[in-house]
């Protein structure tokens, strides 16, 4: 799954070692915000720091549904719904994209009430609100489950059961699969790749009202190979903490094939965005522009190949959240070309 936030470690152990994590949350820990109990490890012994109110709630809750991320998620459904086929309805637009921001919520809270034994462990997600004791588990995980069925429920009451369905996978493959994956296997990876695809694919349903053509799968497509040289070449730089929690993941224990499949799919951008002029969904001249975008992130893809070092992953992380924006206006740019063309023919 995409990671927006990026930070810079210092120091990378070389060896990764599997870690059994004996301590029970609530945790003893010096780290401003985190609160220090009574040792136990009983669920009565957990206590949030202030009970959160008013704003405060609302910027817990933000954070619990990782708000920033859910934004990015909604976006590309937005981008899906806009490149299907079909004239765009205000109603059911609206409503595919609060069914979406609901079930990333959900997924998002599930995957973090799952977590937050490892969260505190690692610097870039201690401070998250679980792990920093600012809501109680039970709260959380009601949270989760509520943001999933109003989700799920929406998209099937006022867009079609397609796109409910492909929310509820989405939880599923995130908060069920994806989730347990992390610890177990670097395949996690692709599993995750796989969750940040369908969002597009569910606003292509949105659209059709159901109906998921070759477009649908390209887009998905693109959305999953995307995933590859963005989250790897993040994960270059957080190795440290992944290893630390006991993440399986390609950066800690096979670097050369971390930067290897970084490339692979940077380079697998081409023939995806070349097919969306031969299915007839764009006008043929996309084939140029994407070429442009496409080429520089996968140039900074070879470079980070070439040289796994921290400045090479960080050029092809920002290159990669450059690169999906513009990539996807300019898509529905030529989407919008091609049908004016059509039009006047």
């Amino acid at each position: 799954m995409l990671r927006l936030p990026f930070h810079t470690v210092n120091r990378v152990p070389m060896l990764l070692r599997s870690r059994r994590i004996h301590s029970t949350f609530p945790w003893n820990s010096s780290h401003k915000g985190l609160v220090t109990p009574r040792h136990s490890s009983s669920p009565a012994s957990w206590r949030i720091q202030s009970s959160a109110r008013g704003t405060d709630l609302v910027g817990v809750y933000t954070d619990l549904s990782k708000g920033k991320l859910t934004a990015f998620v909604v976006l590309t459904s937005m981008a899906g719904y806009a490149v299907a086929p079909g004239a765009a309805h205000v109603g059911p637009l609206l409503w595919t994209a609060l069914g979406t921001a609901l079930c990333a919520s959900s997924a998002n809270a599930f995957n973090q009430w799952i977590e937050v034994p490892y969260d505190a462990q690692m610097s870039r997600t201690r401070n998250r609100p679980l792990a920093r004791h600012a809501i109680a588990p039970g709260h959380a995980l009601g949270l989760g489950c509520a943001a999933g069925a109003l989700g799920v429920g929406a998209l099937w009451v006022f867009v079609n059961p397609v796109a409910a369905g492909l929310g509820a996978a989405n939880i599923a493959l995130y908060a069920g699969v994806y989730t347990a994956m992390k610890r177990v296997t670097i395949a996690n990876t692709w599993a995750g790749s796989l969750v940040g695809a369908i969002p597009p694919v569910l606003g292509w349903a949105a659209a059709t009202g159901g109906a998921l053509g070759a477009g649908a799968w390209v887009m998905g497509g693109v959305l999953f190979a995307w995933q590859f040289p963005h989250f790897n070449s993040l994960a270059h730089t957080l190795r440290a903490d992944y290893s630390k929690a006991g993440y399986r993941m390609m950066s800690v224990s096979r670097p050369r094939l971390n930067a290897r499949v970084a490339l692979r799919y940077a380079l697998l951008m081409f023939p995806l965005s070349a097919a969306l002029p031969l299915l007839g969904i764009c006008d043929p001249w996309l084939l140029a522009d994407s070429s442009i975008v496409n080429g520089y992130m996968a140039y900074c893809a070879y470079e980070f190949w070439r040289r796994p070092d921290a400045r090479h992953s960080r050029k092809l992380f920002f290159s990669s959240l450059v690169h999906l924006p513009l990539l996807l206006i300019l898509i529905m740019g030529h989407k919008h070309m091609q049908e004016r063309r059509k039009k006047k023919n």
